[in-house]
């Protein structure tokens, strides 16, 4: 080997090491402007210095995660000044950024610097007068939004606006992209992107001029004024809804960004939204050709004509998705097998509002939610069961196109049966149902109740599973290729019985010698 070429290799794997530890630093620097779980180290715990691996274990439950921890916390800078090199020396009054699933006492809430942050409460019970789904949690600086008009309704943010004027959006400088962390939904990507859905947000309207949603937002329809379109939004929350969907931005894109929203409009300017005009507005999308409605925290899933809508958008084969109900009031029963009730989560697990207990079939992230914000306002965190919902929408647009030949109740079940399972006990559990939806589990799994309906065969794509008709002609064929073959062999054998007989048959003794 020529010395160019050893020096070569050293030099490519110098560059990969330099690369990797940027990619590091960048990960670590990202984290500190999110609010995020972190660990103050002390002089000591359990009589010795602390270290990664003891950290882990206590925390994470397994001291094998240690490595986890490093890498969230390589190359950022402490309030000492120096930074983590050694797993085993970490220095007294270091901030360890922690993986999102970190419980434990000690375990704190915040958003951090290179100084110690302004922490946010541990983890724990959540009090019984718990906001209800659609209440936006305030942060320090920011305009808290009213009361809801209605229990499990959204306020609209910020001010009153006069007659014919918008909300103005209140915004909130602790944003985080935890629940894209969490979902991955990159991971189902290579399966599905929600190509060809068409996902009904019924709401307060989506602001279509955005440029995060340009190509993927119709015109949709205007239930309060009777005719019109839906794509323009005074309050903001139907358009964070959409922006999870379908958002094309780079650093915040949707769970299912090849798929459409429509618009729906179901609330005046001042945020008020009648059963009615809910009941009109599914029955509109299932009847325009949605094959997924999101029912926003402005619907009441309590009323008798709402639920027979919900039952109707089911009966032609829609996939909706509702806000949990509150345990302050009457729980929105399980009507029909398409609907999936959801409830809203956060960092920690704990519900994003008080939800009865039993009613919830999947749980999604839906506390310090950084939302897509209409027009002027830009983005902000904020918290309500709709984010919950926008997420489960987008999964199941995902598995729609995954899977084009299931019907609403089989995506509704596919959802449940690849969550991943939270809570103790047998699942459903009361208080998380199936679980945290797997975006990419949900996509890919194999279920053995859908091998003769969605997937025999193979491995389904974003154009969709196989079908009975194609898996019946692939019997057929492979049953016709076979018996060919088996005619051919039989074939080739006739015709070296026959040339063994003729070569038998012209063969003669040669005549004996005369004497």
């Amino acid at each position: 080997m020529s010395c160019n070429t050893r020096s070569g290799g050293r030099v490519g794997l110098v560059a990969v090491l330099v690369l990797a530890l940027l990619g590091l630093t960048a990960q670590a620097a990202l984290a500190a402007d999110e609010n995020v779980k972190y660990y103050t180290v002390t002089t000591s715990y359990g009589g010795k210095p602390e270290n990664l691996t003891e950290i882990a274990d206590r925390f994470l439950g397994s001291g094998s995660r240690s490595s986890e921890i490093f890498n969230l916390n390589t190359g950022r800078k402490q309030p000492d000044g120096q930074a983590l090199t050694d797993p085993a020396k970490l220095n007294p009054g270091w901030l360890l950024i922690l993986p999102w699933d970190a419980v434990g006492a000690g375990v704190q809430h915040g958003v951090l610097g290179d100084k110690s942050p302004a922490t946010m409460p541990p983890p724990g019970p959540r009090p019984q007068s718990s906001p209800s789904p659609g209440t936006t949690k305030p942060s320090k600086g920011t305009t808290p939004p009213g009361p809801a008009t209605n229990p499990g309704q959204t306020p609209k943010p910020g001010t009153k606006p006069k007659p014919g004027q918008c909300a103005t959006a209140s915004t909130s400088s602790s944003k985080s992209n935890w629940a894209t962390l969490r979902l991955a939904p990159d991971q189902a990507w290579p399966t599905s992107k929600g190509n060809g859905q068409l996902v009904a947000v019924v709401d307060s309207g989506v602001d279509g001029s955005l440029p995060q949603l340009a190509g993927h937002v119709s015109e949709g329809m205007d239930i309060i004024a009777g005719s019109g379109r839906g794509d323009t939004d005074c309050l903001g929350t139907g358009t964070g809804m959409a922006g999870l969907i379908v958002s094309q931005d780079r650093g915040s894109s949707g769970i299912a960004p090849d798929a459409t929203v429509m618009p729906v409009r179901i609330t005046d300017a001042a945020g008020k939204a009648r059963a009615e005009d809910s009941a009109s507005a599914i029955t509109a999308a299932a009847e325009a050709g949605a094959t997924v409605i999101a029912l926003g925290s402005h619907v009441d899933t309590n009323d008798a004509g709402v639920i027979a809508a919900i039952n109707g958008a089911v009966g032609k084969d829609v996939v909706v998705v509702a806000c949990s109900s509150l345990a302050s009031v009457a729980q929105n029963a399980k009507t029909a097998p398409g609907l999936l009730r959801v409830g809203g989560i956060g960092m920690d697990g704990q519900w994003a509002a008080d939800y009865h207990l039993g009613g919830i079939d999947v749980v999604a992230p839906g506390v310090n939610i950084t939302e897509l914000g209409i027009t002027g306002t830009g983005s902000s965190a904020r918290s309500g069961t709709q984010y919950a919902v926008a997420f489960v929408a987008g999964a199941a647009a995902l598995v729609r196109a995954a899977y084009p030949d299931l019907t609403a109740q089989q995506v509704a079940h596919r959802i449940e049966a690849t969550a991943q399972k939270m809570g103790v006990g047998k699942v459903p559990d009361a208080r998380y149902g199936y679980g945290l939806i797997d975006l990419a589990a949900s996509v890919t799994k194999r279920l053995p109740e859908e091998v003769t309906k969605a997937n025999v065969g193979g491995t389904p794509s974003s154009g969709g599973g196989m079908t009975d008709g194609r898996t019946t002609l692939l019997v057929v064929v492979t049953l016709l290729a076979l018996a060919a073959a088996v005619m051919l062999v039989l074939r080739v054998r006739r015709l070296l019985r026959e040339d063994r007989t003729q070569d038998e048959d012209s063969f003669t003794e040669p005549s004996p010698a005369r004497g």
